[in-house]
């Protein structure tokens, strides 16, 4: 491990983690609980930066990894465009497909498993956001993921087929687990503007999965393009209802 080259992640130690056949760099700060925060594209920008501070101060063990895209480059037009390429061509998201779990989320669980066998807690939490969004919803699948949290998910992408708009990027089997888990108390906190179409009707979807284990905390779109509820298009309310979720289901 090593303190991170890039100002914006000052005080970062970054390092590589492999498991499940992929290898990515993971940058993690503070300490407590674990909760792993997944990026949006077109990667760890300052404002996911920005956030991951915030739960670090709350008192959690963050770890960023790095999915796509560049650790601390700022968005610009040609940068969310070739991210978003790279997500589209890469095997390790289920990018189009329904009724199937991204194999990155493999590789997440390995991490949380890791990490909470070194830190230890009550289990760990998980934020993901935009094509990461609903991930955290896949690292169900094992018990010490007791902390999930949804932030504008957009996989499958919500076009083309009708069905990709409500899938939440589960195969059966983990869809039974997932919903065995929310009967079982496992709460998941959704967050999202009502206008994005990037999200489509996955939020109905998840209601209907996990009853009254979802928490959607949803708000009104400010302008047509708002999606990033917790960075670029923040909403104070929904961080504040983010790091009190974590609290709840970590520190207590």
């Amino acid at each position: 491990m090593s303190a991170s080259p890039d100002p914006v992640l000052d005080g970062w130690v970054h390092s590589v983690f492999t498991a499940a056949g992929c290898t990515h760099p993971v940058y993690r700060k503070g300490s407590g609980p674990v909760v792993i925060v997944v990026h949006e594209i077109p990667g760890i920008t300052p404002a996911v930066t920005t956030f991951a501070e915030e739960v670090v101060a709350a008192g959690f063990t963050v770890a960023m990894p790095l999915l796509v895209g560049e650790a601390g480059r700022s968005p610009s037009p040609g940068y969310l465009l070739s991210s978003v390429a790279r997500v589209c061509v890469s095997k390790e998201f289920s990018n189009w497909a329904v009724g199937n779990t991204s194999p990155v989320i493999a590789w997440l669980r390995a991490l949380a498993r890791s990490l909470h066998g070194e830190v230890g807690g009550v289990g760990v939490g998980a934020i993901g956001m935009c094509f990461s969004g609903g991930f955290a919803l896949g690292m169900m699948v094992d018990d010490l993921m007791v902390a999930p949290v949804l932030s504008q998910p957009s996989l499958p992408f919500a076009v083309g087929h009708p069905s990709r708009k409500g899938d939440v990027g589960l195969s059966p089997d983990d869809r039974l687990v997932v919903a065995e888990r929310a009967a079982a108390g496992c709460q998941v906190l959704g967050l999202r503007f009502t206008g994005d179409s990037l999200v489509g009707t996955r939020f109905d979807s998840l209601r209907q999965l996990l009853g009254d284990a979802f928490i959607a905390v949803e708000f009104e779109s400010p302008h047509p393009k708002a999606h990033s509820v917790l960075t670029e298009h923040r909403q104070q309310e929904g961080v504040d209802r983010v790091l009190q979720f974590l609290r709840e289901r970590l520190l207590t």
